[in-house]
């Protein structure tokens, strides 16, 4: 993970001798002159409810934040600005310390900061000028902690590429979503239903403030999105005319140029398409820079399609003879699957895994409904329901999700999942009332009570809290390694008992002993991690590897 990015530093450092036309882009700013630039007021009416004038947020007793703003982009951006103004600062300061945490070297951040003004110098010609006027409006409420990254505008334009470079730098392990559709006869009522994990993965800090976000814009459609301060993206969405949006991670290049953001891409599709055609319509006009499959839904159509796109060329993958639709990490169309890089990612990743897995759970379950949804995304079992100890990326609920999301489009109905993880309780929306009975600001929940679907018993089980504990002690032993400390047998005998059906603790245990050259010991753990499912077919290797060097030691 490190080394990849202390790559992408030095990539920079060389590009930064031949680089030209960035001064354009770094001077950039949207033209604003067409908009209201009024600033915004805000109301504090608790510590958890904020207004300005028509538009409001709080934080429901599930510990959803929701934001519902309205207007022309720059009012849309200044207000979410003015309303969520300590939780952005606060974003941004968990996503750059983040940051420090992976690049701690002053001086290859430094490169790094040179490397981002080059390799997004295209960046503000690929994002339509509505987006730029919004993220303008957000920019003016970031922190100035950080203004030696990047101006505040730029800034803020940046990280709205930071998703699709996880994407593309997948050994970050910042991403691995999991995505169906069910209609016709494969759904309880025969309408469309969708449910979706979205893991993006920071720190479990950065999933703190989830916001449930409702937009009404001057032009366009209305909708929603589930986002975080600062992201006016769209990662997970369904508008009015009950259109959904999500996003699931392809193999790419490493891209060398930034161009649309795949989560700006998706929010124009949210705010502007009302079925299929018209959202693959507005993909065929926009240039990316990975490779994605977006899935769309449509009310309108009562089915689902994913778009599969990279750099080069975009295909529509349908499922004219059947009744869902399942996704994970690769792609499934006639134009990308047998790619030699979709190839590789079928076969060294969890993505086939977990797309097989989706495909089991389908079969167990004839009808698909939002509570059936909900417990295939709360899933935390392998094939034919084995254990792969609890953080396993080949589990459908990593424990690790950003959020949990079903969509019921012609009901105009979403359900998003509370912390942690998709665990908590799923709050469900109604659209159509949201937007119809919004008139004035509110101190009350927009969720539809009656309708939620109840957190996970899960959470109440010692298995949980041991889990809750073993990611502590997962992070010291990190250290351990790191700073090759000495670590006490009971330190490795409550580690290991915290999560015992996971490869990782065994790994983990066999590198201490291959670093303090106890080969015996290194090697008895390293075979009991291959007992255990492993994550990835790399990841297996490696651990056969160092059986092969201690077996030449022992000798």
């Amino acid at each position: 993970m490190k080394n990849r990015i202390i790559l992408f530093t030095v990539v920079g450092f060389l590009l930064i001798f031949i680089s030209c036309g960035t001064s354009k882009s770094l001077q950039h700013q949207p033209d604003i002159s067409l908009y209201d630039a009024t600033q915004p007021t805000i109301k504090k009416l608790s510590d958890t409810v904020f207004t300005s004038g028509n538009n409001s947020f709080l934080k429901n007793k599930q510990g959803l934040w929701e934001l519902y703003v309205e207007g022309d982009p720059l009012q849309i951006g200044l207000t979410t600005g003015v309303l969520t103004d300590s939780l952005l600062k606060n974003q941004e300061q968990i996503f750059f310390s983040k940051i420090e945490d992976i690049v701690p070297s002053k001086f290859k951040q430094k490169l790094l900061r040179n490397f981002l003004k080059w390799y997004n110098r295209k960046l503000y010609l690929n994002v339509p000028d509505e987006y730029q006027t919004e993220i303008y409006g957000v920019s003016q409420f970031s922190s100035p902690n950080f203004d030696n990254i990047a101006p505040r505008y730029l800034r803020t334009l940046y990280l709205h590429g930071a998703h699709d470079i996880g994407h593309a730098l997948q050994d970050l392990a910042l991403v691995g979503c999991s995505s169906f559709a069910a209609w016709g006869e494969k759904a309880a009522d025969g309408n469309l239903i969708l449910g979706r994990n979205f893991d993006f993965y920071v720190n479990d800090a950065f999933a703190e403030n989830k916001t449930v976000a409702f937009i009404n814009p001057k032009e366009g459609i209305p909708f929603m999105m589930v986002t975080w301060p600062g992201m006016i993206g769209a990662v997970s969405g369904m508008n009015k005319e009950g259109l959904t949006v999500t996003i699931n991670a392809g193999k790419s290049k490493i891209p060398l140029i930034a161009k649309t953001p795949i989560s700006i891409l998706t929010r124009e599709i949210l705010q502007h398409a009302q079925n299929i055609e018209e959202a693959v319509s507005i993909v065929k006009k926009r240039n990316v820079f990975v490779s994605e499959s977006i899935m769309v839904g449509s009310a309108q159509d009562n089915k689902a399609v994913l778009i599969e796109v990279s750099p080069k060329k975009i295909a529509v993958f349908d499922t004219p003879n059947s009744n869902q639709l399942i996704c994970s990490n690769h792609f499934q169309s006639d134009a990308f699957k047998n790619d030699e890089r979709n190839q590789l990612q079928i076969t060294n990743s969890h993505s086939k895994y977990r797309f097989d897995r989706m495909e089991e759970l389908f079969a167990e379950n004839p009808k698909i409904n939002p509570e059936i949804a909900a417990g295939i995304l709360r899933n935390r079992e392998g094939l034919q329901n084995i254990h792969l100890g609890y953080g396993n990326e080949k589990a459908l609920n990593q424990l690790m999700a950003h959020h949990g999301i079903i969509f019921k489009p012609k009901e105009k109905l979403v359900w998003v999942s509370a912390n942690p993880y998709q665990l908590g309780e799923f709050v469900c929306y109604n659209l159509d009332s949201i937007f119809k009975e919004k008139k004035a600001a509110s101190d009350v929940s927009l969720e539809q009570e009656n309708m939620n679907i109840p957190k996970d018993p899960f959470l109440e089980t010692a298995a949980f809290q041991n889990y809750q504990k073993f990611k502590i002690e997962d992070r010291k032993i990190d250290v351990f390694l790191k700073n090759k400390s000495e670590i006490t047998t009971d330190f490795i005998q409550n580690y290991q008992s915290l999560n015992p059906d996971y490869w990782v603790v065994y790994y983990k245990t066999g590198l201490y002993f291959y670093q303090q050259k106890q080969f015996q010991l290194a090697q008895n753990h390293f075979e009991k991690a291959l007992t255990k499912e492993i994550t990835t077919a790399p990841e297996k290797k490696a651990i056969e590897k160092y059986l092969e060097k201690i077996k030449r030691k022992l000798q």
